[in-house]
């Protein structure tokens, strides 16, 4: 298994956080919700407590593996959203949520104009991206990163292309400081399972400071964006 592969095993066993995530979109999830790059299905059958669910990836094997985990009524199949090619033709959505895949798109301009067109009218675009360049190191490099976003850039490009912003922020500063040790200390090139693990034990406990604090520091950056 290569090491994006490798890494999205190993979130899956991050219960906790995928479910604190979750609840932080849950009120901008309704109606026919497609998620992009589903990868082995961590998010996509808790999604269907929000909608109607639509999922695309561009590896056939991630779809498989997610096929086994949900739903009959799940739509799931190969999409391109940097080429524009999906199997549902010219289907719009009310919700999109795309985690942690535009930092593996090369010509990510391209997708955000490729999203906006998959929107509906006043839909939402919930979008999660590694933050702060300063953190890109050899995890990055390992499982197929091109960039990490520094939030002011990033909400400046979405609304340079239409979207309108409704909330950002950091999240998991806790992430943040473990993926500089191991990434630029120790150079590792993929999440260790052990160190995962210990996180999932812990954060419950750390990470919902971040509910009542705007910390400047996280891993990720979250945003909620509509088309107008």
């Amino acid at each position: 298994m290569n090491h994006m592969g490798i890494s999205l095993e190993n979130m899956s066993q991050a219960a906790w956080y995928n479910r604190w995530t979750l609840q932080k979109i849950s009120k901008f999830l309704k109606g026919d919700i497609l998620e992009i790059g589903c990868g082995t299905g961590n998010f996509t059958q808790s999604l269907t407590n929000f909608g109607k669910i639509w999922a695309i990836d561009i590896d056939q094997e991630f779809i498989k593996q997610t096929r086994k985990r949900v739903s009959n009524d799940v739509q799931i199949n190969i999409g391109d959203i940097e080429n524009g090619r999906y199997f549902f033709k010219n289907k719009k959505f009310d919700s999109i949520i795309c985690f942690n895949v535009l930092e593996h798109i090369e010509d990510d301009i391209k997708a955000l104009n490729n999203l906006y067109q998959l929107l509906k009218y006043d839909g939402k675009l919930i979008l999660l991206v590694p933050a702060h360049p300063a953190l890109f190191g050899s995890i990055d490099k390992a499982v197929g990163h091109f960039r990490r976003y520094q939030k002011n850039q990033l909400l400046k490009t979405l609304e340079k292309h239409n979207f309108k912003i409704i909330c950002s922020k950091n999240l998991n500063f806790l992430g943040a400081l473990g993926w500089w040790f191991a990434g630029k200390v120790l150079r590792n090139k993929s999440v260790d399972e052990k160190k995962l693990s210990f996180f999932n034990k812990i954060a419950p406990y750390i990470l919902p400071i971040e509910d009542i604090i705007n910390i400047p520091l996280g891993t990720s950056i979250l945003v909620i964006a509509r088309k107008s």
